[in-house]
């Protein structure tokens, strides 16, 4: 079971709100938040980029694999920066919630403002997605987009019994996978060239576990469909990584595990005893992720976030709450984290900095002013840690700078 521990309530009549307790600020959440949003920034630091440059090394190769995504099932460390991000939408909403109820706030006027939240996440996904394109680049797989498509329904389990969430995730789950298992296999005359792979892709699954296969399952088909459906420049046939916009229904599943650990930290125990429930929870999660995946009944798969990506992933977000949690919150060692933090109390300023046209502007203004080859300064190999490193330093200043000034983007 992963449903949070609840004091003098059962779980099946506990609200996950009550506007007669104390809000506070998790300060481990928020640092938490920040070293995943550190993880996403330092892609531009390249660090693959200095492993080819140095492929006999294993220290580099081991760091380029953790800043890169794995080619279809499995994970490395930047696998996680998705699924975190999202975990933590969940963890905050019991507070969230709680905190706008004690000032007053109606069901009504909350739920309203949760739709508002989705549209606005969905159309900064597409906003930021479109950048670089000649016209609006409708695309949902996006992280804001993916958040966005889930979160109002997230908004209304946020008053539900905790058995219901729990029914919940399960149907979902349960539902995603079967339709999946479904949908017919590709068949002889199938045109994989269409579809971006080939019938002997070494990363493709045999057997069952093959309905989880690279653009040729249940997602791929929905979108070939739901996305022609928007202006294009030209038709849409495939997504180059695989990714799909019914992902969103499994993200929201990792969204409701977030909210288990929202209402255990919410809930009336003492730190210990939520260290403990968030190790056995991630224990238990990864270890029914990892029986998923070996026994092929449902491979574990980032791209298209199977079920079984859903809880593997998820154990790992309650195992790194924990560690934040225990150091941070319990053990008070604060001091260590501020660098993080400044990031994790601006996360979606964070995220456009990184993902938008800052960061290019930065680095083009560095190369005006510092000369074409200031990068080169400890050789040609470390270039981009140089470049990437001033960049990443400058993006933090901004946030510092936006922290002293109590200026906080919210949503």
């Amino acid at each position: 079971m992963i449903s949070a521990p609840v004091s003098e309530q059962s779980v099946a009549s506990a609200p996950i709100v009550n506007p007669s307790m104390p809000i506070r600020r998790v300060a481990s959440v928020d640092v938490y938040r920040g070293f995943v949003m550190l993880l996403m920034m330092a892609e531009v630091l390249s660090l693959p980029s200095v492993a080819n440059v140095m492929p006999d090394n294993k220290i580099w190769q081991f760091l380029s694999f953790n800043q890169s995504h794995v080619p279809w099932a499995w994970l490395s460390l930047h696998d996680l920066i998705q699924p975190s991000f999202t975990f933590l939408v969940g963890v905050v909403l019991p507070f969230s919630i709680a905190g706008r109820l004690a000032k007053g706030a109606t069901f009504g006027a909350l739920l309203k403002h949760a739709i508002k939240r989705s549209l606005i996440l969905i159309c900064l996904g597409i906003f930021l997605r479109s950048m670089h394109s000649q016209q609006t680049y409708f695309t949902f797989e996006d992280t804001l987009t993916q958040i966005g498509l889930g979160y109002t329904f997230l908004f209304l389990l946020g008053f539900c019994s905790q058995r219901v969430q729990l029914g919940a995730l399960v149907l979902l789950l349960v539902g995603y996978w079967l339709a999946f298992a479904l949908y017919p296999l590709p068949g002889a005359g199938f045109d994989y060239a269409a579809a971006g792979v080939t019938a002997d892709w070494e990363h493709n699954f045999r057997g069952f576990a093959a309905h989880w296969n690279k653009n040729t399952n249940l997602a791929w088909a929905f979108d070939r469909w739901f996305l022609n459906l928007f202006p294009r420049e030209t038709p849409f046939l495939y997504n180059d990584g695989g990714y799909a916009t019914l992902s969103f229904i499994p993200t929201l599943g990792t969204m409701i595990l977030g909210l288990f650990a929202g209402n255990a930290l919410k809930a009336a125990t003492t730190g210990k005893e939520k260290i403990r429930y968030f190790i056995l929870a991630g224990a238990g999660l990864m270890v029914l992720g990892l029986l998923l995946h070996v026994t092929g009944i449902n491979p574990v798969v980032k791209r298209i976030w199977t079920p079984a990506w859903t809880i593997f992933s998820g154990g790992i977000c309650f195992l790194l709450l924990a560690l934040f949690y225990g150091i941070i919150d319990v053990a008070e060692k604060k001091k260590w984290s501020f660098f993080l933090m400044v990031i994790g109390v601006n996360s979606i300023a964070a995220y456009v900095i990184a993902d938008g046209g800052v960061r290019a502007f930065i680095a083009s203004s560095l190369y005006i002013h510092l000369g074409q080859n200031f990068d080169r300064i400890f050789g040609d190999a470390y270039a981009t840690l140089v470049a990437g490193g001033l960049v990443l330093l400058i993006e933090w200043l901004i946030l510092y700078w936006m922290y002293k000034k109590k200026i906080f983007i919210k949503i």
